[in-house]
């Protein structure tokens, strides 16, 4: 009599039922049956008749021998791998009385399958389903519309579903108000660093009103996902040969209100301050920290330094005066996991111009003035940004150029201090403080571009966003070793005429990105002589050159004393957040997040506050 259920595949049930309920009244007045109603709408057709069928079992279970079966938990735990994204889209909890341990059983306890009648069904559609799971996320089908932070959330985690052999989410932490700092990560191996396999990242959305890289992140997640299942070649040895970290929002509170800017039309723009301060809404944080400009300035330390003996450019230690300024928790975590992952190669993506900026950002100067001001290794960065800059479709065009670097960039790419120094930016810090390289992507003049013109902006980046990542295997690779082939963690990989080293990483292994030609490498540590090695690498050659080092183990001399002496002067690097701001941020974080979900009930909330009814505060995720 329940009609909802009257397609099962056996027609005699029996109450009390499982859940408890006395009569068939007392089932259908229940939020469990009004939510196995209206299933189908509020997860916009997907996972039915399933959750519906599954939700039968439990509220009207099969009767044989006057005896009430219960459903296989198998089959309840297939449905919940298969449908849990789908609850999660809408921000709904999956529902308690399908808890797989508490309502189901096994095989073993004389169970029955509560989907029998759908399984023919779903052998001949079996063909067809793989079909639309290989082109559900297409470039040809991707959604060119502006997607919020709950959606954001959601396309990451269908990706990682879709593609749950190669893809990974994780959060690094919370922003100020709360919201998930979510990346993505593909690899052959998800979750675990390969021996000798670069690891590459992408960061979007650094202040909130600066839209267009998010998005072409979020579309690169599912390219990349939808293309390796196609059998794409290209994309499978990127994603088999490379580590890849996609954190498409660091700023996701500042977005929020950029959107709220951009909707409301209320604005007085008579005076020009009040016109610039309504374009730049939502580009800072919640605190209203531009965190472009948060990070610790370790450039200013390096131009201090630069006259004394030893002074070096790499892994320079955070300062304990940084730690008293205003760090914002995005800042926060960003600095913990790019110091938590042997990154190679990395890219930050910004609006408002179209040209690839390379460090310094920070101009030695005097005065501040823009200047160029190079790094160490000026040739790597120009060579990495032409990459990017190059295999777009205009950036490289002198016509195409817009905003205020026109004036000094050239092919689509200019020195950050030379364009507009600024102190605090995160590119100089990964270079200054970590092995990582990283550039700053402007894709546009329009930081909040119309909708229409996200699926062009897509088109004139993917190249480049995949050629950017395909640059991590230029240069060489190795592995250094003491003569008993144990692995050295903390080695220098030096190059002659290059003042910056890089590190190896947990197992002994290195990336050095380097350009064509001739160079002196050296490998050194505490207590081990150094060893050097003369390389050549080809223009034409696009993989890294793998170069082993042997050290054997010898006293400490004493210029490598001076030179310990000269790092301890600067601090020690592993000295992070001495003060314990972690705690501070988690608690303002966790109160934010719990505020908002007592303030916003989900759009579909009212299906079910229905009077004289109790309200299933159990479909809340947070509640």
């Amino acid at each position: 009599m329940l009609s909802y259920c009257d397609d099962m595949s056996y027609a005699q049930t029996m109450f009390p039922n499982i859940l408890g309920h006395k009569t068939r009244e007392d089932a259908e007045a229940g939020a469990e049956y009004l939510l196995i109603s209206v299933a189908e709408s509020l997860l916009g057709g997907e996972c039915n008749p399933e959750i519906r069928m599954l939700g039968c079992s439990v509220l009207a279970p099969r009767c044989e021998k006057e005896k009430v079966l219960k459903p296989c938990r198998s089959t309840c735990e297939a449905v919940r791998r298969r449908c849990s994204r789908t609850f999660d889209k809408i921000q709904m909890a999956w529902p308690y009385f399908l808890d797989c341990d508490r309502f189901f059983v096994s095989d073993q306890e004389g169970c029955y399958d509560p989907l029998e009648g759908l399984r023919g069904q779903e052998e001949e559609e079996a063909a067809d389903a793989m079909d639309i799971l290989l082109t559900a996320d297409s470039p040809d089908t991707l959604q060119f519309t502006y997607h919020s932070n709950t959606d954001l959330i959601s396309v990451l985690k269908n990706t990682e579903e879709q593609c749950s052999g190669i893809a990974r989410t994780y959060s690094i932490g919370r922003s100020m108000e709360g919201r998930e700092l979510l990346v993505i990560e593909f690899s052959n191996n998800p979750g675990e660093h390969e021996l000798l396999e670069p690891e590459v990242k992408y960061i979007g959305n650094v202040h909130g009103n600066e839209v267009l890289g998010r998005q072409l992140l979020i579309y690169l997640a599912q390219h990349l996902c939808s293309e390796y299942l196609l059998g794409n070649e290209r994309i499978q040895t990127l994603i088999n040969t490379t580590r890849i970290h996609i954190l498409p929002s660091m700023n996701p509170d500042g977005y929020e209100m950029a959107v709220s800017g951009v909707s409301d039309n209320n604005y007085d723009f008579e005076q020009e301050d009040q016109r610039y301060d309504s374009l730049n809404i939502g580009r800072n944080n919640a605190q209203n920290i531009d965190l472009n400009r948060n990070f610790p300035d370790l450039t200013s330390i390096v131009y201090s330094r630069r006259r004394l003996k030893g002074y070096r450019t790499d892994h320079i230690p955070i300062p304990d005066y940084y730690w008293f300024g205003k760090v914002a928790p995005e800042t926060y975590a960003v600095m913990k996991w790019v110091r938590s992952i042997p990154f190679v190669l990395s890219a930050n993506f910004h609006g408002g111009d179209l040209v690839v900026s390379y460090p310094y950002d920070l101009s030695k100067h005097p005065l501040g003035g823009d200047m160029f001001c190079p790094t160490p290794d000026d040739k790597v960065f120009k060579f990495i940004a032409a990459t990017y800059a190059n295999a777009h479709e205009t950036m490289s065009n002198e016509n195409a150029r817009c905003g205020s670097s026109r004036s000094h960039s050239q092919k689509g790419i200019v020195n950050g201090a030379q364009w507009s120094s600024l102190a605090g930016g995160m590119q100089d810090f990964n270079y200054l403080h970590t092995n990582c390289f990283e550039v700053t992507v402007n894709v546009g003049c329009d930081r909040f571009p119309p909708e229409e013109e996200l699926a062009f902006a897509w088109h004139e980046n993917q190249e480049s966003l995949l050629s950017f990542m395909e640059a991590a295997h230029r240069g060489i690779k190795g592995i250094v070793k003491d003569d008993e082939g144990n692995a050295i963690k903390g080695a220098r990989i030096s190059v002659r005429g290059i003042q910056h080293d890089i590190t190896t990483a947990e197992n002994g292994d290195y990336w050095r990105l380097l350009t064509p030609g001739i160079h002196i490498v050296s490998a050194s540590a505490r207590g081990y002589t150094r060893a050097t090695k003369k390389i050549q690498l080809p223009s034409r050659m696009k993989t890294a050159g793998r170069v082993d080092f042997v050290l054997q183990k010898a006293p400490v001399d004493s210029d490598a004393q001076e030179e310990d002496d000269a790092i301890s002067s600067m601090g020690t690097y592993d000295k992070f957040d001495p003060y314990n701001q972690y705690q501070r941020y988690t608690q303002m974080a966790d109160l934010s997040q719990n505020r908002e979900e007592r303030a916003e009930k989900p759009w579909w909330w009212n299906y079910f506050t229905l009077p004289g009814v109790p309200a299933p505060t159990w479909l809340l995720k947070h509640y």
